[in-house]
């Protein structure tokens, strides 16, 4: 296959290859949030926690939402992906009507108000990161893929098989690894 690392930027996925068995990153699907000559950083799609945003972060007490484990880096902290950039200020455009951050303040009062949906925004603890060189390393050891971000697929709900229909929507022999075992010698 080949180096796909020249596809990555700001909005683009980042697959875990079937190859990749390190557990903060089995099979995982996560949007890359910054890249740069500095490092990389992004957050982890499909790995809901068993609970919810109301029982572990203030101010958001109505939020029903579960919450997502980021990453496996600062797992204290809390980071937000959200489609209402015009509202909430200080918010970065990852993809067109997809947003990270902004003020945690206007977006409580958004949420608490009705204003915003729930629907509308996903919270993380922690997040995935790389400092200079060592993704580049990582792709060149064949740990990752590259695939077109979507809103729909960052606020899907399908988390079991996220990993397998992005891995499927590259194509050609892609299809084939999204359909491989998680762990091959036990078949």
């Amino acid at each position: 296959m080949v180096n796909e690392f020249e596809k990555l930027k700001a909005g683009k996925l980042l697959l875990a290859s079937a190859n990749l068995l390190e557990s903060s990153f089995k099979r995982t699907v996560l949007l890359m949030c910054e890249h740069n000559e500095k490092g990389s950083l992004g957050f982890i799609l499909n790995r809901p926690m068993e609970f919810k945003v109301c029982e572990a972060i203030a101010g958001f007490e109505d939020i029903e939402e579960l919450l997502h484990m980021g990453g496996p880096v600062q797992v204290d902290t809390v980071h937000f992906l959200h489609s209402r950039g015009d509202l909430i200020e200080d918010s970065l455009e990852i993809l067109p009507g997809l947003f990270w951050g902004g003020d945690k303040n206007e977006l409580s009062y958004l949420l608490n108000t009705g204003i915003m949906m729930p629907s509308e925004i996903r919270f993380f603890l922690g997040y995935a990161g790389w400092t200079a060189g060592q993704l580049e390393a990582e792709f060149d050891e064949g740990s990752w893929y590259t695939a077109d971000a979507s809103k729909e697929l960052i606020f899907s709900d399908a988390y079991e098989r996220m990993w397998s229909r992005s891995v499927r929507s590259k194509g050609g022999e892609y299809q084939i690894i999204a359909n491989a075992p998680e762990m091959p010698g036990l078949n």
